[in-house]
């Protein structure tokens, strides 16, 4: 059947998932995607046994990890935003896998940055958390967005708790070159997956509707906004601080005289009590000011951080590192998700969290390459722990004078 001559048909509106449906699967590449990642930290000892490196070898390439998962995070967001996410998720997915598998015939520190930092980092750009909580962020209602976050981040949780110690095992029974071809076979497992998740592309103008936002305002709005510039700063923090604990705890529990198994175990528990941190976390978002929650957050961590190398090294003092560390992790991520999203919208939210998110990952960059160097230069990494309590405290500080309020625009742009 024909339509009438010179009448354009009404666009096909996209058929839409259950919601329910949509946040499993985001939570299963969430899980997949934050899993290896997390439980990098335990290679370092076997990848520095078996090519005779230092510290500072293995954290260089892992910090190049950090720094250009951060840098290709605006832009990932930025495509994702433009043409939709499931393009973005499955190139991402690709390059993690490419990279985890040719870690394990890297025997240069060179092919090693190459595999380990660049390949995973641009990876990690474009399929980890961050794309996911972008494209939630189109598909969830604003009033339940920030839990949304919450599971999302959870999962990546769970996904730490399970790695850590299976990693751990797989390396002591298949070696740490097998682990890694293995995991890199597992994170194809994303490909289907993103087919859930797949947000829309940008809709282009309808006649008489407000002319939309483009790129390069939403950039200037954003970074003229003293409420986000203040939460970008923070967000500096956390990355310096999980960085530098996923990468050297566990170098740091075996120099204190403690089993590796301490180290993988008390990993694990900061990713299981991470997922009640992050989802209580997602909760509290939608019903208290969420610079507070930052704020807590941060003071939280520098107070624990003390207690921890304050106190003679322990069985028992690892595990309540641990799990104390877990209910503070990821649980920045649904208040400054829903910060975000309530300031400035969704249409451009995967780009602005991204940059927010590159805040993050040049403090992980630091904290990562610092632990190693410092390691190496004082044989201790107390110089460190000292400047992560330092940050911690300083964070607390900046998010306070956050205004979480919505961005007001002239008329003529709308953002969705």
């Amino acid at each position: 059947m024909t339509g009438t001559p010179g009448v354009s048909k009404p666009p096909v509106a996209r058929r839409m998932l259950p919601p329910e449906l949509i946040i499993l699967c985001a939570c299963m590449i969430s899980m997949l995607t934050f899993g290896p990642r997390a439980s990098s930290g335990n290679f370092q000892l076997p990848v520095m046994t078996a090519n005779s490196w230092g510290s500072d070898t293995f954290s260089f390439a892992l910090a190049m990890q950090n720094l250009l998962w951060g840098i290709g995070q605006p832009f990932a967001g930025a495509l994702a935003d433009r043409f939709g996410t499931r393009l973005v998720l499955s190139g991402g997915a690709i390059l993690y896998a490419a990279g985890l598998a040719l870690m394990s015939i890297s025997s240069t520190p060179a092919t090693f940055t190459f595999s380990a930092g660049l390949l995973i980092g641009f990876g990690l750009s474009g399929c980890s958390m961050s794309l996911v909580v972008g494209a939630l962020a189109k598909l969830v209602p604003d009033n339940k967005r920030a839990m949304a976050f919450g599971l999302v981040t959870a999962a990546g949780s769970f996904g730490q708790f399970l790695f850590s110690p299976l990693s751990g095992f797989m390396i002591e029974t298949l070696g740490w070159q097998m682990t890694t071809v293995l995991f890199g076979a597992l994170m194809l497992c994303v490909l289907p997956l993103s087919l859930a998740v797949a947000s829309a592309p940008l809709a282009p103008a309808t006649a008489g509707a407000p002319r939309p936002q483009s790129t390069r305002e939403a950039l200037s709005e954003a970074f003229g906004h003293r409420s986000y510039m203040l939460l970008v700063l923070g967000f500096f923090t956390c990355g310096f601080q999980l960085a530098f604990i996923t990468v050297h705890f566990q170098k740091y529990v075996v120099e204190a005289g403690l089993p590796a198994s301490v180290g993988y175990w008390a990993f694990a528990l900061v990713g299981l009590f991470n997922i009640v941190g992050s989802l209580g976390s997602g909760y509290l978002s939608n019903r208290m000011p969420r610079r507070y929650i930052l704020s807590i957050i941060y003071f939280s961590r520098a107070v624990t951080t003390v207690v921890f190398i304050m106190a003679p090294p322990t069985m028992v003092g690892a595990y309540l590192f641990g799990a104390i560390s877990g209910l503070l992790w990821l649980s920045t991520v649904p208040p400054t998700s829903a910060i975000i999203g309530h300031m400035f919208g969704t249409r451009y939210f995967a780009m602005l969290y991204g940059f927010a998110f590159f805040s993050h990952q040049v403090g992980g960059f630091l904290g990562v390459l610092l632990g190693g160097v410092l390691r190496e230069a004082t044989g201790s990494y107390t110089i460190v722990w000292w400047l992560s309590i330092a940050l911690g405290v300083a964070s607390a500080l900046i998010n306070l004078p956050i205004i979480e309020k919505p961005i007001v625009r002239k008329e003529s742009v709308a953002t969705a």
